[in-house]
């Protein structure tokens, strides 16, 4: 069995992350980049994927967010809490209106835009930290 263990050292890192999430009646598995959305009302938070599909879990976004850094460990940068009631997945931000206190997330691999409302102080961070982004790329 050790020599198992050491051929396959390492074969961890090569493999797709996934979240394991559980409430009373089920285990949802999923791959983060399945993940538009997650909302949180009070001690429940709702995770929306790209086809729609909805899952309710009865703990709050705090706890929702600990558990994405304990299982995605670094690949849960991408998974962006925006405000008190929101995490979105930054691969998918198409459109921010400020005034409007709106997101849109959206991709060509889904055919569903998802817009959501968020406080302007929120939008605001997220605009001046993808402008920051952008300044970088082009710098480099």
């Amino acid at each position: 069995m050790d020599d198992l263990t050491g051929k396959f050292a390492g074969y961890e890192d090569c493999m797709p992350k996934y979240i394991i999430l559980t409430n009373t009646n089920e285990v949802v598995r999923v791959s983060p980049e399945r993940i538009a959305y997650i909302t949180s009302d009070g001690n429940y938070s709702s995770m929306v994927l790209t086809d729609e599909e909805k899952h309710i879990f009865s703990f709050n976004l705090s706890a929702f967010e600990k558990i994405l850094e304990q299982q995605l460990d670094n690949e849960a940068q991408t998974l962006i809490r925006l405000g008190k009631r929101l995490i979105i997945n930054e691969r998918y931000i198409h459109y921010i209106n400020i005034s409007k206190q709106q997101i849109t997330l959206s991709d060509i691999s889904f055919p569903t835009k998802f817009t959501l409302k968020a406080s302007k102080e929120a939008l605001r961070i997220l605009k001046a930290t993808l402008e920051d982004s952008i300044k970088v790329t082009l710098n480099n």
